[in-house]
Order: C-alpha cells, then sequence, then structure tokens
C-alpha cells in the first residue's frame, strides 16, 4: 500500500480532483454569471459587468444602466379589487340596459352571442369594466370596440357591466372537475409553470379581474390565448396570462378553448 498521504500535492487523484473541481466551478461561472445574462435581450443585462452584478442579484441601481426603461407597450391601470362595483343600484342597471343596445348586434340582445364575440350575460362586472377602459385607453384594441369605448364615460362603462353582470349565465354544460376536462384546465402544467384553469377563472375561487369563461365561444377564447402568447394582447395585470399562454402548446390552447365553450360537454 502506498504511504501518500490522500490530500498531498504528490498525490495524482488529489491534483486532478482539485483541477476538476476548479475548472468546473469557472465553468459554471463564466456560464451562469457571463453567457446566459448576456444573451438576455433586455437592457439591464447589456455589457459583461452589468451581466455579472445582475445574476449575482446586485441591486440595478448599484451598476451601469440603472435608469429605468420606458415600457414599448400601453399597460393597463385599472386598479381591480373585489370591491369595485360589488353593488350596483337598480338605477345603473337600467341605463346600462339603454345603453346595451348598440351592443346586440355582437353580443346578442341578452348579452348572448351568437357570433365569435364574448358572451357578456353574468359576467363579472369587474371584468367587463376593465375592459372597457382598456379599449378607451388603447390598452387593448380591436377594431369594432376599441371605437365604441371611446365616447363613454366612465359612469358609462359602469352601467353596462352592472347591467351585464345582472344577467342569468347560460345553463352550465359542465363542471371544471369533471373527468373530461383537459389535463391543462384540470391541473395545469406546474414543470411550465402553469396553474390549473380554474385556480383564477373558477366560480367560488374566482379572482378578481379574472373573467368567467363557460360558455364563451371557442374560436374567441382561442384568439385572444394566442394574442396573449405572442404578445399582441398585454393588458394582463402582471403578465400572468402572457407567460400562461406562451408556455402552452397549441394543441392544449384548443382544447381550453373548446372545453370552456362545451363543445366537449357529456
Amino acid at each position: 500500500m502506498s504511504d501518500e498521504r490522500l490530500f498531498s500535492v504528490g498525490n495524482p487523484w488529489f491534483k486532478a480532483s482539485v483541477a476538476a473541481t476548479v475548472g468546473l466551478a469557472l465553468v459554471s461561472a463564466i456560464v451562469g454569471f457571463v453567457w446566459l445574462p448576456s444573451v438576455q435581450s433586455d437592457a439591464q443585462f447589456k455589457g459583461i459587468w452589468n451581466a455579472i452584478c445582475s445574476a449575482a442579484g446586485v441591486p440595478q441601481k448599484w451598476f451601469g444602466g440603472g435608469e429605468p426603461v420606458a415600457s414599448k407597450v400601453k399597460l393597463t391601470s385599472v386598479e381591480v379589487t373585489p370591491q369595485l362595483l360589488a353593488h350596483p343600484s337598480s338605477n345603473s342597471i337600467g341605463r346600462g340596459a339603454t345603453l346595451a343596445l348598440r351592443c346586440t348586434m355582437c353580443h346578442g340582445e341578452r348579452g348572448m352571442s351568437d357570433a365569435n364575440s364574448p358572451n357578456l350575460a353574468g359576467q363579472y362586472a369587474v371584468v367587463i369594466y376593465k375592459q372597457l377602459l382598456d379599449f378607451q385607453h388603447g390598452v387593448r384594441t380591436n377594431a369594432v370596440m376599441s371605437p365604441m369605448a371611446m365616447n363613454l364615460s366612465d359612469q358609462d362603462m359602469r352601467d353596462l357591466a352592472a347591467y351585464y353582470a345582472s344577467l342569468p349565465r347560460p345553463p352550465a354544460q359542465r363542471r371544471v372537475s369533471e373527468a373530461n376536462a383537459p389535463a391543462i384546465v384540470a391541473h395545469g402544467s406546474p414543470m411550465r409553470n402553469i396553474a390549473p384553469c380554474a385556480a383564477c377563472h373558477g366560480g367560488i375561487d374566482s379572482k378578481a379581474g379574472s373573467p368567467w369563461l363557460d360558455g364563451l365561444p371557442a374560436a374567441y377564447t382561442k384568439a385572444q390565448l394566442q394574442a396573449f402568447a405572442n404578445g399582441t394582447r398585454n393588458n394582463d395585470i402582471n403578465e400572468q396570462m402572457r407567460n400562461v399562454a406562451r408556455n402552452m402548446t397549441p394543441d392544449e390552447i384548443h382544447a381550453a378553448a373548446e372545453y370552456y365553450a362545451g363543445v366537449n360537454a357529456r
């Protein structure tokens, strides 16, 4: 047996293991602190030093390029709370019914669309109000809705939201918990940071500002998910829908849209 000490510079195995460890650490540092951050397109990663500081978690104001980057798109400024429009008056609902006469061609006489426009009957008032504000401010754009919302007063939008929220929803064709729900709807995909749809769009557990999806035309839901995925729609607060949609496959988008439309109802 050799008398050479294990942790001795004369031990070739010790020298080889130390060299391999140091080499692996250097490669990891270069990849993690230099290469990966530097390939990002964000302004704060421009330059090797900025990339290293950003990867290390150094506050942006500590290194060069610390000026805030202006957004290239308009972002929603609507503050959504569970209390917003929670208790509308009967007068508000009545005024909304009158204003809604101009909306019947696309959204139906009682908020049920026969086209590929969204059904508004029974939709949460805060959802309708927020979308109208976003259309009016150019945060969300549509060839029909943008001009329609342009001349509405804030009270008009509140009244319309109250009226449509007061209408009965279409009969449920199935529940989200049923076995025929696609996996992306029922369980999401945790490894891709996709929560189950019902976590935000359910009944009891719905989040403020998240729309009721049951009965929406499949073509409409599919188009909106695709718009979130490619960034042409960006009025979701904190990018939650864009982050979800861009990680969904085309088949998952199709399955979710058809499921909520009741196409696969049993």
